[in-house]
């Protein structure tokens, strides 16, 4: 036998495991922002000031409370256009963002095109999640421990062999698990393309090694 296939140190059946949760969204964050240019600092602070609370009485109409909802601070700075071939001073742009956590997702569409008409003339997008992260997590890594006794018992079974206890367990890194079940297409929206179909997410991926001893058949 080649020295390369042999194995110095035999000790049992080592298996990789791996699970992933998909789930139905019950959280949208929305994220949008105001942005207006006035000739003056000040006309443009002000403006924009009077969007801002527009959009956050808008969106304490829709039953969503002030924690559920972050605001930046106001940004200002100089702001220009391309014209006749140089770069010409119009005035001042001061914006200011939103991210809005929404819970009843049935009203998604209405409290975006609300927040709209307020004055959020940015949306830079709406990202879906889930609560239970914490659990869906835990449900992946027993499954992912499950796929690996399964997958050690069929080895042990063809080798003739029987399965002994556990000898070790090694975590594998969840991220990396990740990107690789999103590069074999997984959506992390889930909906269609240009509409606000929650679908499903994959919440969490986990993966494990586990070792086990074995004994004669």
């Amino acid at each position: 036998m080649n020295r390369n296939q042999s194995i110095e140190a035999p000790w049992g059946i080592s298996v990789f495991g791996a699970s992933s949760v998909d789930a139905v969204p019950d959280v949208a964050r929305l994220r949008v922002a105001v942005g207006q240019t006035r000739e003056s600092a000040a006309e443009a602070f002000e403006v924009t000031r009077r969007a801002v609370n527009r959009v956050r009485e808008v969106v304490r109409g829709h039953g969503v409370p002030d924690h559920r909802v972050s605001t930046s601070r106001l940004n200002l700075e100089s702001a220009h256009a391309f014209r006749n071939n140089e770069h010409t001073f119009v005035g001042y742009k001061c914006t200011a963002g939103f991210v809005i956590e929404l819970r009843a997702l049935d009203a998604l569409e209405t409290v975006l095109v609300d927040v709209v008409e307020a004055g959020a003339n940015e949306v830079s997008g709406v990202e879906f999640d889930v609560q239970a992260k914490k659990e869906l997590r835990a449900e992946a890594r027993r499954a992912a421990v499950t796929a690996a006794r399964e997958k050690a018992e069929l080895y042990a079974d063809a080798a003739g062999v029987r399965l002994g206890p556990v000898v070790h367990i090694q975590d594998v890194d969840s991220e990396q698990l990740q990107n690789t079940y999103r590069s074999h297409g997984r959506s992390a929206a889930g909906g269609g393309e240009g509409d606000l179909t929650t679908g499903k997410i994959t919440v969490a991926a986990a993966g494990v090694l586990v070792g086990f001893s074995i004994t004669a058949g």
